[in-house]
């Protein structure tokens, strides 16, 4: 194996003594290193945006999304996928994040485990993996075995597949129908890939589950209101979206959301359009869920 080809891999020259820095100073050029990644986020959006529309055009369809990764990448995927339901309303399901070795590497290294192609597969039919589905295959180095198994898998099933690097000329594109191509550079400390190819990483995967959010009717404006308000600061937060959005009273907007089963859109629709919750509902559903189209505003 040849790591020298790999760009995570590198020496970074300009950490070259960072062991010899002061605190301060360990803590500069990690800060200098950092603000290199947006701009490498930035020169990949157009095939993030790809990677959208791809997304989309499956979860519309009544497919889902699955991220799937080892090490650091399988745990932002993971992370991304967890964060989804209270977040944006969906239901438990719909994003799905798979690290390879299980949900115990998620808090316990299993280093090795990244090493079985065939594990990658495997996982991917546990799940039921269709055509229906979309893929993100995660690897800062662009070579994981685990996620190359899973991506040749649902490559072969019919699946979007989608691929997630940190390095020049990934294996991944091979099975990739889109490939984003993160480039921060080098790391602050050679190979350690949780820190500016997982940051890179991050940003992508927040760019991607948010605007396919947005694109499901999931936010109005730049409101989450399908929120699931599940405890109190998910509850105050429905009501400060309903009041902003409506005009009525914190009160009045309690008595909307228990009327309307605390579902966020709901109660919007009954107070700005002045119908019943049933009615309000039927509306939402026939607009696909997107409040705009409901309130008459396209």
């Amino acid at each position: 194996m040849d790591l020298s080809r790999i760009d995570t891999e590198r020496a970074n020259p300009r950490t070259a003594d960072i062991d010899k820095a002061s605190t301060l100073g360990i803590l500069a050029l990690m800060n200098e290193q950092d603000h290199l990644v947006a701009e490498a986020v930035r020169k990949e959006l157009p095939s993030i945006a790809r990677a959208v529309d791809l997304i989309h055009e499956k979860l519309a369809a009544g497919g889902r999304l699955v991220y799937i990764g080892s090490g650091t990448s399988g745990r932002l995927g993971v992370l991304d996928a967890v964060e989804c339901p209270p977040t944006f309303g969906v239901e438990d399901g719909l994003v799905l994040g798979l690290i390879a070795g299980g949900p115990g590497a998620f808090v316990k290294a299993r280093e090795g485990a990244e090493d079985d192609r065939l594990a990658g597969a495997m996982d991917l039919k546990v799940i039921g993996l269709t055509q229906k589905d979309a893929l993100v295959g995660i690897a800062a180095s662009g070579r994981t075995p685990y996620v190359l198994g899973a991506m040749a898998y649902a490559k072969e099933l019919g699946a979007a597949v989608i691929g997630l690097a940190c390095t020049r000329q990934p294996q991944l594109a091979e099975f990739a129908e889109v490939m984003i191509t993160l480039l921060p550079g080098p790391e602050v400390i050679t190979g350690s890939t949780r820190l500016k190819s997982g940051t890179a990483t991050k940003m992508a995967l927040n760019m991607l589950s948010t605007a396919v959010m947005i694109k499901l009717g999931k936010v109005y404006g730049n409101l989450m209101v399908d929120v699931k308000a599940t405890n109190d600061k998910l509850r105050q937060r429905a009501v400060n979206i309903l009041t902003a959005v409506t005009g009525v009273s914190q009160e009045e907007a309690k008595a909307a959301l228990s009327l309307a089963g605390g579902n966020c859109k709901t109660a919007i629709v009954v107070v700005k359009r002045g119908v019943s919750m049933a009615a309000a509902e039927a509306m939402l559903q026939a607009a696909g869920g997107h409040l705009s189209k409901a309130l008459g505003e396209e």
